[in-house]
């Protein structure tokens, strides 16, 4: 058993698969409709083409609101994405416009930051440090 797909809520889907292609540099990889006004979109990383697909799924069920607005408050990265170095894709990211809430820091073994998506969620990148 392997993890294929992983979702993200978004507020909007055509503003999300702009952040998360022209900003974050992940690549469209599916773009369906499914109905009038819903897509079944995923993107997937330049680096991992054929790996795990995230799905830019719609917030509208009425569940999930008060889950983001809980989570956001709270500070609470919704999901995380694994970067090489998280002091060099702050610096890139926040070139491009993107707002931290939480800029990097160091935790022993990991080196994280958390940003603003402008769909509703925190995400949290980070790094892997080497031993010491």
């Amino acid at each position: 058993m392997r993890i294929n797909l992983a979702s993200v809520f978004v507020d909007d889907q055509d503003k999300a698969l702009r952040f998360y292609t022209e900003i974050l540099g992940f690549v469209k990889k599916e773009d369906v409709p499914i109905t009038e006004k819903f897509r079944w979109i995923t993107v997937v990383s330049k680096e991992e083409p054929d790996g795990v697909e995230l799905v830019l799924e719609p917030d509208e069920n009425p569940a999930v609101g008060p889950f983001k607005t809980s989570l956001y408050a709270q500070g609470i990265p919704f999901t995380s994405f694994a970067v090489d170095d998280v002091y060099e894709e702050h610096e890139r990211l926040r070139a491009l416009g993107v707002v931290f809430t939480k800029d990097p820091v160091s935790h022993g073994q990991v080196t994280l930051a958390v940003f603003d998506d402008t769909c509703g969620n925190l995400i949290q990148i980070m790094q892997m440090n080497e031993a010491a």
